[in-house]
């Protein structure tokens, strides 16, 4: 049985932006777990459509109950394919990625469709739709449900990238990414902590000499 989602979004950028970011989008602060990415072929059509197929390592760590399922190898990495089909004309850019490492353990298949957004042609629309299935016995559901799960954050890690890539592409400042965000407040706490473990010693301490 085959787990299905689907979603759709937007980037405040117009079509053509958004296909020259796509080629640009690595590395960016929320694509630390991409490694490499070598394109297989390219070519353009007789319409002029551009035809690309690129190999992508991610690191890719399994659940650890999982862990036990794959080579050591294979449990850190996985290897992914991306084909992509870009139509000027039309403008519309269609991609379809799939892993081809443990893929027995769990496939994840994910087709997305870019195009300009029929109320706001500055904008672009991006429809993405995922299928997740696994051939592991007994675990298939608990797997698949891992599986959407971290498609899901993959999903906005993406988004962000590209917003962050259309931001430097653009001239503007990018906003504070995701980590730097969660370290300013890790901070924060910490100092709020700090300070309140102070006044509470301070306090013990005056109790002390009363």
């Amino acid at each position: 049985m085959v787990k299905y989602f689907s979603c759709a979004g937007f980037l405040k950028s117009s079509w053509d932006q958004v296909f020259l970011a796509f080629w640009q989008r690595y590395p960016n602060p929320y694509s630390n777990h991409v490694l490499t990415e070598d394109i297989i072929f390219r070519e353009v059509t007789p319409d002029n459509c551009l035809i690309s197929r690129r190999l992508l390592t991610k690191t890719s760590r399994a659940p650890r109950w999982a862990e036990r399922f794959l080579p050591a190898h294979m449990a850190q990495k996985a290897y992914i394919i991306e084909d992509s089909v870009v139509d000027p004309r039309g403008r519309t850019m269609t991609t379809r990625t799939w892993n081809i490492s443990h893929a027995r353990v769990m496939s994840i298949e994910e087709r997305c469709v870019y195009r300009v957004n029929p109320d706001n042609n500055s904008w672009t629309e991006i429809k993405r739709e995922a299928w997740i299935s696994s051939k592991l016995y007994g675990l298939t559901r608990a797997i698949q449900e891992f599986g959407l799960a971290r498609f899901k954050s993959n999903v906005t890690k993406t988004m962000k990238g590209f917003e962050y890539v259309l931001a430097k592409m653009q001239g503007e400042l990018p906003t504070r990414t995701l980590a730097e965000t969660a370290t300013v407040k890790a901070r924060e706490t910490a100092l709020a902590a700090k300070e309140k473990a102070k006044d509470l010693a301070s306090q013990a301490q005056k109790k002390q000499y009363v």
